[in-house]
């Protein structure tokens, strides 16, 4: 399905599946690159433990932050490897939040609809993971590190049931030690 371009401009395709609602209460597993697959948050893995960079200590803290900055969610398991990030975010709303009027005003409503189409939704698993590349990537801007940037988009799955959960936990947790088997993964980043 081809999304509509704003002002004739701008169209870029969701890897989102097109009806489902990433603000909903669920578990997300994350995957969140860096631009070219660069190794800018972690300089090797030894024993199975990443060496994380300033910037990779920075993604790691801004990552367990994100229930801080973002009502009802919480961080589950997560990796910070030398290029990407994992990790599992839980969005758990209580059931009375996000009930909205159904009377919109009249004024602008064909603009105003088309936005909303189009706008990342408040509490979204989107937002969430555009607030956290936007925190780290200001915060290498401030110490030197313009270099620095992300993949422009995050991979997602919808975690559906208990024995997934496990499943991509252990992922999760055993990342490092399968590093050396890692495609991204030059000689010189295993010891």
């Amino acid at each position: 399905m081809r999304q509509p371009k704003f002002q004739g401009k701008y169209r870029v395709e969701s890897i989102r599946l097109p009806d489902y609602d990433y603000s909903a209460n669920g578990w997300y597993f994350v995957t969140i690159c860096t631009k070219n697959c660069i190794y800018h948050l972690g300089n090797c893995v030894v024993s199975g433990k990443v060496q994380l960079t300033p910037i990779g200590e920075i993604a790691q803290q801004y990552f367990i932050d994100i229930p801080n900055h973002a009502k009802h969610t919480y961080v589950d398991a997560y990796v910070v490897m030398p290029n990407h990030v994992h990790g599992i975010v839980v969005i758990n709303k209580p059931t009375d939040v996000g009930i909205l009027s159904k009377n919109k005003p009249q004024t602008d409503m064909i603009k105003n609809e088309f936005m909303s189409k189009i706008s990342p939704t408040p509490g979204s698993l989107s937002t969430i993971i555009r607030s956290y590349k936007s925190a780290v990537t200001r915060w290498c801007n401030r110490n030197q590190h313009e270099y620095f940037a992300w993949q422009e988009r995050f991979y997602e799955s919808i975690i559906r049931a208990d024995d997934s959960i496990d499943r991509i936990r252990q992922y999760i947790i055993n990342n490092p030690a399968k590093w050396e088997q890692d495609k991204n993964n030059p000689p010189d980043l295993w010891m």
